[in-house]
């Protein structure tokens, strides 16, 4: 049952990841189409004003689901890294009851607005903007359930030490590289 679980979480992650390919493809081919139509045939095409703009607000709600997941998002733990290990657990506890709050509030806050985004339309697709802001549901569910399943795991204690600090440490060892000269 687990392992049926685990690869479905891994095909729902990949899935995610496909989507944020097709939507940057999206983007790049319109907004370039839309320039050499421009500038070589003094045209341009009304939809690529709109499309890459909700194929951005996509990318980036569902690069947010997949950056929680791999724990990428960007966080200040200069106080959290001084307490010692049960001080860490209490803190990260609150971050992520905090953080499941919050995505209780995007899917609350968009289902009152459910009926109102999806009367609206764009100007140019015509299309109901619940197609575009939709998403925030998506990303409600999907960063609550990590953040849930977060908590669970740290009830039960099996919450490793170093996941503690949810700081991605990017670009410090090629600082580091850069200075002395020596990879760590």
């Amino acid at each position: 049952m687990l392992n049926i679980l685990h690869q479905l979480t891994e095909g729902f992650f990949k899935l995610l990841q496909i989507i944020m390919v097709a939507c940057i493809t999206v983007m790049l081919v319109m907004v370039f189409g839309n320039v050499v139509a421009r500038i070589g045939f003094n045209t341009g095409w009304d939809l690529a004003e709109e499309v890459p703009r909700f194929a951005f607000v996509w990318m980036t709600f569902l690069g947010a689901i997949v950056g929680m997941r791999r724990r990428a998002h960007l966080g200040v733990d200069m106080v959290v890294q001084m307490l010692p290990v049960f001080g860490k657990r209490v803190c990260w506890g609150i971050s992520q009851a905090v953080m499941l709050v919050c995505c209780g509030y995007i899917f609350w806050g968009t289902y009152l607005q459910h009926d109102i985004i999806k009367g609206n339309a764009s100007p140019v697709a015509q299309i109901s903007m619940l197609w575009v802001q939709g998403v925030s549901y998506i990303t409600g569910i999907a960063i609550g359930l990590i953040c849930l399943s977060n908590l669970i795991r740290l009830m039960l204690g099996q919450v490793a030490d170093d996941e503690l600090c949810d700081v991605m440490e990017e670009g410090l060892s090629d600082a580091d590289t850069l200075h002395t000269g020596v990879a760590k």
